[in-house]
């Protein structure tokens, strides 16, 4: 018998998260409570002495050990430091007896391996006392995390949420509506700036194109790919920047001894056409186009105003024209929106998601996404930052 893995719900995962801030939040308290009992500064002192002690234990195992006069040597210092930490600690330190047992374990006249072990094992009871803090660190970093986890989640369930409520935006949209009445005003006006953009780029020369498309950097809504430095002070500064793109082009692929009798300098023309072939092959009349489905009424008529000034630079009256038609057909600002929600309908709902909108079933994937957000939210408020 097979069996099927279903994706987590939203509650589930959201269940998931507030169980791990809780388990967090507990742990970080019964660390700090622990602390508490003992009492911070006192704590402090442990670990301070604990480190102390363990430093020494490490710096001189095995070199207070053995035979030989250095040996000896070290022995003393070890022993002499040892003692020392271990008699100025105050009397009622917590856990103080596991440093007397310690010292008692190293209280000897020769000390081997073992003894330095011995002694660590009697620091044991400080050792749990003195890692409190790491601990409290620790609980604080998971609870953190934890919490950036949420944080992250609710993003992506506001993300869910603004998705189902585009699905059913789009679901009540009619799809019967004659979209054909703003379609066809855009494709006009898109094959007719083609066009008239191909035309200019092979008529033109290369220096009226690449001044054109520099001079569209001042308006912001048509994103045209400022030329090449070396390409526009080429064409600026030579002959050949009377040629057309296509001719330029052309030329680029001529052997030196042939473009000589075109141009003054071959190695110049190959320097700036030839490594720029790509930029040159791929200036259209793309960034001059409308999207559809288009944008709202309000970017749509933002857009169309710059277009006219910007395509008013090298196309005839006819072309600009067609813009005006396009600027008419967001007059009527609520009938455009209609079609244009329908338009988008028509172009990025697919049947199963039009079945699932007609279902109910997007309804209540957005109750549970909206209720899985709220309660992310309500457990930040109730669990804050530490």
């Amino acid at each position: 018998m097979s069996s099927t893995n279903h994706p987590p719900t939203t509650t589930s995962r959201t269940d998931d998260l507030l169980d791990a801030l809780e388990a967090a939040d507990d742990e970080y308290h019964a660390v700090d409570e622990r602390i508490a009992d003992y009492g911070e500064e006192t704590v402090e002192q442990v670990a301070d002495a604990h480190d102390r002690a363990t430093n020494l234990l490490d710096r001189y195992e095995g070199k207070a050990t053995g035979t030989g006069r250095e040996n000896f040597k070290n022995f003393m210092e070890f022993k002499s430091n040892f003692t020392s930490l271990v008699e100025n600690l105050a009397d009622d330190l917590a856990e103080r007896e596991a440093f007397e047992a310690a010292k008692e374990h190293v209280d000897k006249n020769r000390l081997n391996e073992g003894d330095f072990e011995r002694a660590r094992d009697g620091l044991a009871p400080a050792s749990e006392v003195a890692g409190l803090l790491d601990e409290r660190r620790e609980a604080r970093e998971n609870y953190r995390q934890v919490r950036r986890e949420i944080r992250s989640a609710i993003g992506d369930l506001t993300d869910e949420v603004a998705d189902r409520e585009r699905l059913l935006e789009l679901g009540d949209a009619d799809l019967d509506a004659p979209v054909e009445e703003i379609r066809e005003p855009l494709q006009r006006y898109d094959e007719a700036v083609s066009d008239a953009f191909a035309e200019f780029r092979s008529e033109a020369s290369a220096r009226e194109v690449l001044d054109f498309v520099a001079a569209t950097r001042d308006y912001s809504l048509v994103e045209y790919r400022e030329p090449p430095d070396n390409l526009k002070e080429y064409v600026e500064s030579s002959e050949a920047g009377t040629e057309t793109i296509p001719d330029l082009l052309k030329y680029a692929g001529y052997s030196n001894s042939k473009l000589d009798h075109y141009v003054d300098d071959a190695t110049a023309l190959k320097r700036a056409v030839a490594t720029n072939q790509t930029y040159l092959e791929r200036l259209d009349a793309s960034p001059l186009q409308l999207d559809w489905p288009p944008k709202s009424a309000a970017d749509l008529r933002w857009r169309v105003d710059e277009l006219v000034s910007v395509v008013s630079r090298f196309a005839d009256e006819d072309v600009v024209a067609t813009l005006r038609e396009v600027q008419s057909v967001v007059r009527d600002e609520a009938r455009f929106e209609r079609l244009r929600t329908a338009a988008e309908a028509k172009t990025e709902l697919s049947e199963a998601e039009r079945e699932k909108v007609a279902s109910g079933a997007v309804e209540d994937e957005l109750t549970e996404l909206r209720e899985g957000k709220e309660r992310l939210e309500a457990a930040l408020d109730e669990y804050p930052e530490r």
